[in-house]
């Protein structure tokens, strides 16, 4: 008998959808600006559009916005899914499934550090940095440090939701079904429940 298809929280599925957009926009515009004004490394030659740095930033100014509304929920509510203080020891437990489940909750950690690692190396470029030539100034090269480390977590997490969740998982955080007591409407009093829950432990 197949499986049924596991249920995500609306308020989850929204928050991740948007971050996940904003981010893959900022991780394609950000190597589209690299290409245009630097491709030392790796150069596909893209159209030249103008104002991509501007692109590139609203995207990173979109994402600085909501982060911290995804964190809030990721930190709090959705604790259970980042690192826990066993998450190390019972990863290396390569011959149980709770290795893949603990290697997952880091590499969902790691998802948010990276994310929080560009932002903050992003707002401190200059637009002028890289159109001028300034390729050798330190947060142009750390900034480029938060790209590759967000492109290897987010593949990290894609593999890592696979694994352990397989192609259901993947379609239960897009899926549009909503359960009667997850309407937005109960949120604040499932917010409410869930703080009187965590103040009698």
């Amino acid at each position: 008998m197949a499986r049924s298809q596991p249920y995500q929280p609306l308020l989850l599925r929204i928050l991740h959808g948007v971050v996940a957009f904003v981010a893959l926009g900022a991780i394609i515009t950000s190597y589209w600006v690299y290409d245009l004004f630097d491709g030392r490394w790796l150069k596909l030659s893209l159209p030249n559009v103008n104002g991509m740095i501007g692109i590139h930033g609203t995207f990173g100014l979109t994402l600085l916005l909501i982060m911290p509304l995804f964190a809030v929920y990721a930190f709090y509510i959705g604790h259970k899914r980042l690192v826990q203080p066993d998450s190390f020891t019972k990863s290396l437990q390569f011959n149980k499934p709770i290795s893949a489940y603990s290697f997952h909750r880091i590499v969902n950690t790691l998802m948010l550090i990276a994310v929080t690692w560009a932002l903050i190396t992003g707002r401190l470029m200059q637009e002028k940095w890289l159109p001028s030539g300034d390729l050798d100034i330190i947060w142009y090269s750390l900034h480029l440090s938060s790209w590759v480390l967000l492109l290897l977590c987010l593949l990290a997490h894609i593999v890592m939701g696979l694994k352990v969740g397989g192609q259901r998982l993947m379609l239960s955080m897009v899926a549009l079904k909503v359960r009667p007591d997850d309407t937005p409407s109960m949120w604040w009093q499932k917010f409410k429940a869930w703080q009187n829950q965590r103040g009698q432990k």
